[in-house]
């Protein structure tokens, strides 16, 4: 099973690396190089080999989507994270494997019955009163059943699905292969490190005495916010393969229709959230890394005033982040308040980004251009950057250097260690609240809250 998975796995990615060396070699052998006004030599191609290009990246990100839903397992995992980090990939990928963040098939009763038999030595059924034979939610690596203990406590039962670990060790294998072949081509400053911060993440994910830590961690960092809540560990019918918590009722967040019938504020819920997670990023440096609409849950307010409370789920993802992509992040952040260039590019060099080995001119000069544009952004809305026109969303990336520079360009690019989950918890948490109110401005919301609160930590810090 597991040799007829790499084989498949193997076509699936050599089937779409041949596509892309059929349009390389045809760049190769059509392009051709005319001088500019200014006597500078630029890359010339033909208008249908771009547009050839744009058909072939479809037609692959179509050939990944149902290939990572045919292997299920890391390759839906990795698919989720692909969807929303566009760094790496062309824009068509991120449209086609968006649908992977959608509910994920359930594995049979029977998988659960055996990873039971396997952690307690005996059946499901005998160590709770009951529990429901269908999951109320499935993901790539487990699903959730719902039971109650014998003395009648409500409980979400979270079971890993049994040979995950091995089928994870082959999957690895392959992408490791893909990402040197990648780097042959498309010479990327440290991408093995996204290869290492997901081997890192599946180790997490598929270890639950580590994510009940984690659950309890966060818990205490928000103790005393009630408007923050969190289940509570079972610690008896928890193991490395199944996590026992108490049940936590709520409206999936992203139900509108039941904000409305309910009378919750979706601005309040949108502005809490983003509160809570600048907190985690900046005060705990102990953030929630899959920030997803299927991890949190609403509670209207018990009383009219109160305000709604948010249910936090799902603690496998959660991350500590180091304090020199804090202390970067905090120094861009003040920059774009401030118009400070300087000050933008000192935090981009703190967080890790600028490669020693690389042309730092034109990094430095590629970093300025993207603030300048940043700073012209009157509205960093979701909705607004919905509402864009493609062609200007097109112009905010371009990093406006020449074709022949853009090699050089990834060259001088370092990926940080630990940015692959601040990135990806970020554009999860920007595009989450910009479901629930789009017009809400996560910046605005964020820095201001957070600032006062730095402040008297350096202050208490100083004092003490």
């Amino acid at each position: 099973m597991l040799v007829l998975r790499l084989m498949r796995a193997l076509f699936m990615f050599g089937t779409i690396f041949v596509s892309y060396m059929t349009q390389l070699a045809m760049v190769r052998v059509l392009r051709k190089w005319v001088k500019d006004e200014n006597g500078k030599e630029k890359e010339r191609l033909p208008d249908w080999l771009f547009r050839r290009r744009k058909r072939v990246d479809t037609k692959n990100a179509k050939r990944l989507y149902k290939g990572m839903l045919k292997l299920r397992g890391v390759f839906i995992k990795l698919g989720q994270v692909l969807s929303i980090m566009g760094g790496f990939l062309p824009r068509a990928y991120a449209t086609e494997l968006e649908a992977l963040q959608d509910k994920v098939p359930p594995h049979p009763f029977k998988d659960v019955e055996r990873a039971f038999q396997q952690s307690f030595g005996k059946s499901p059924d005998a160590c709770f009163k009951t529990i429901e034979h269908e999951p109320i939610a499935a993901a790539s690596l487990g699903q959730v059943h719902v039971g109650y203990t014998h003395d009648g406590t409500k409980v979400a039962v979270k079971i890993l699905y049994p040979r995950i670990r091995e089928i994870i060790r082959v999957d690895m294998r392959v992408l490791g292969l893909v990402i040197k072949v990648y780097k042959w081509f498309f010479p990327f400053g440290n991408i093995e490190h996204v290869h290492e911060a997901l081997v890192d993440l599946l180790r997490r994910e598929t270890d639950y005495i580590h994510e009940a830590a984690c659950m309890e961690r966060m818990a205490k960092n928000f103790a005393g916010e009630e408007d923050l809540l969190f289940p509570s560990v079972i610690k008896e019918l928890t193991t490395k393969e199944i996590l026992t918590m108490t049940y936590m009722e709520g409206i999936k967040i992203t139900k509108f229709a039941e904000y409305e019938r309910r009378g919750i504020d979706r601005t309040k819920v949108a502005t809490r959230l983003v509160q809570s997670f600048y907190k985690q990023l900046f005060m705990d440096r102990f953030f929630h890394a899959d920030p997803h609409p299927g991890n949190f849950l609403v509670q209207p307010g018990k009383r009219d005033g109160d305000g709604p409370k948010i249910v936090v789920l799902d603690f496998g993802a959660i991350s500590e982040v180091g304090p020199n992509l804090v202390e970067g992040l905090l120094e861009i952040l003040q920059s774009v308040f401030s118009g400070d260039g300087s000050m933008a590019l000192r935090g981009f060099r703190k967080m890790g980004f600028v490669s020693e080995e690389g042309n730092r001119e034109l990094l430095e000069q590629t970093v300025k251009t993207y603030f300048q544009k940043l700073l012209k952004l009157q509205n960093r809305t979701a909705d607004a950057l919905m509402k864009a026109d493609r062609r200007d969303l097109e112009a905010l990336a371009d990093p406006e250097v020449e074709r022949q520079e853009l090699r050089e360009l990834m060259r001088s690019f370092h990926y940080p260690e630990g940015w692959f989950y601040v990135e990806r918890a970020s554009v999860l948490m920007f595009w989450l609240c910009g479901q629930i109110d789009p017009k809400l401005d996560t910046m605005m919301v964020g820095v201001p809250y957070v600032m006062p609160l730095l402040m008297q930590k350096q202050m208490e810090a100083a004092a003490g």
